[in-house]
């Protein structure tokens, strides 16, 4: 069998990384549909709303030439997104879609693109910087929201059996440099949470390479000498919390959250590659 180059291999684990990433994605698309279809019915609402349908395909369309997409591939998808969530809420199809409920094949021409296009959409798939924009957008409250929910699923262990304690009372920051996002973390009655305030010390790196220090794909040693990530303030606060990261056992964080997080990281090592290459 002839070993395929390796610019091929890593094109298709980025390409299967982020096909994971939008399964997971859709799987909680559908879970947020469903809860809305609940919330519609408790307040005697309609489950179908035209205008609000639209509204999601013309911001489609406006994020398609923000991002260089072709608009067709990304109203096809977004149709397909709306089909479903008119399944998950018991209602017919739409004329976007054929009369069995999915969509029609003229409606998202994109969707059967082969490996070598996808290989080419990755090399041209923006870079964290490009996303920084509308990652502002998103509410702060969201954005801590979200964060307190994944840090304390990663360090649930450490958590309960008290090896945070050295954070209660101290804030310790994380700053993704790309994405011009900044988080202050501490412990409070038993659980980590996103703080107002200045950090004592912070962690700074690119989305991509903070991606990798999580999922273990890469050590800290390495990234820290390499200067991809950069440790600044109370120097002891910073490494006495690197150094509990080292210690975490992965087999320790949920299979789900591993999985995730090797996924996304695989992606994003590839994608940056593939930019440097490109």
């Amino acid at each position: 069998m002839t070993q395929l180059p390796r610019a091929v291999a890593l094109l298709r684990k980025g390409i299967d990384g982020l096909d994971d990433a939008m399964l997971l994605l859709l799987a909680g698309r559908r879970r947020l549909v469903g809860g809305l279809s609940a919330v519609k019915r408790r307040h005697g609402l309609p489950a179908g709303d035209a205008a609000r349908e639209q509204a999601v395909l013309a911001r489609g369309d406006r994020l398609a030439r923000h991002l260089g997409l072709p608009p067709a591939l990304v109203r096809g998808q977004l149709a397909l997104l709306i089909e479903d969530g008119r399944r998950v809420q018991g209602l017919a199809a739409t004329a976007a879609a054929g009369g069995d409920g999915t969509a029609s094949a003229n409606t998202h021409p994109g969707v059967t693109m082969g490996h070598s296009n996808a290989g080419r959409l990755l090399r041209w798939f923006p870079p964290p910087h490009r996303w920084a924009p509308l990652v502002a957008r998103v509410p702060a409250a969201w954005q801590r929201a979200l964060l307190e929910r994944v840090v304390a699923q990663l360090l649930s262990g450490p958590l309960q059996d008290g090896e945070l304690g050295f954070l209660c009372g101290r804030r310790i920051g994380i700053e993704v440099r790309d994405l011009g996002l900044r988080w202050v973390l501490g412990v409070e009655e038993g659980r980590l949470r996103a703080l107002d305030g200045e950090a004592e010390a912070s962690v700074r790196g690119t989305a991509t390479d903070l991606l990798l220090l999580a999922s273990r794909l890469e050590d800290a040693d390495t990234l820290f000498f390499q200067r991809r990530l950069e440790l600044t303030g109370d120097t002891e606060l910073g490494l006495t919390a690197r150094n509990l990261l080292d210690r975490l056992p992965w087999e320790s964080i949920p299979l789900a959250a591993r999985i995730a997080l090797n996924r996304a990281s695989r992606a994003a090592r590839a994608a940056r590659e593939a930019h440097c290459t490109g």
